[in-house]
């Protein structure tokens, strides 16, 4: 049942990506090109993304256990630390160098020809590469 959800899940933040146009490199590098050739598409389609989910908050919060089963996870932190500050930061980098996130960059295999193959390399080698990184800071400068 978890699975089945996952892949409508999967299936519907695929379409939504295709559909709002955030496949599409140019339209995410226009939202950052403030000075230049701004395309404001990026703010509505995080509003219309952010808004669904106030209200699955809201649902979440009075429900006992999720529908597929299992618990919900545990809320997360408000605490800005130095994993969510360098972790946003490198995400920030690529998402402007490149113009894709994870999600787009796996639907770009299907239509960015080599390009989005390289990008979905580099991306997946920067995953495996965080954990040794990230021990490697904590030892250089220890968390507060």
């Amino acid at each position: 049942m978890r699975n089945l959800f996952a892949f409508l899940a999967g299936g519907l933040f695929g379409t939504g990506l295709y559909v709002s146009g955030m496949t599409d490199t140019s339209k995410v590098q226009g939202w950052l090109d403030v000075f230049g050739a701004w395309d404001p598409t990026l703010a509505f389609v995080m509003g219309g993304a952010m808004i669904p989910m106030a209200i699955a908050w809201l649902i979440v919060e009075r429900a006992k256990a999720p529908v597929a089963g299992g618990s919900f996870p545990a809320k997360p932190s408000p605490k800005l630390g130095r994993n969510l500050i360098l972790g946003s930061t490198l995400f920030g980098m690529g998402w402007g160098l490149a113009g894709l996130c994870p999600g787009p960059a796996i639907a770009s295999l299907s239509y960015n020809g080599l390009g989005g193959v390289v990008f979905v390399i580099a991306m997946g080698l920067g995953m495996l590469a965080t954990p040794a990184l990230r021990s490697r800071l904590d030892r250089a400068v220890p968390a507060e």
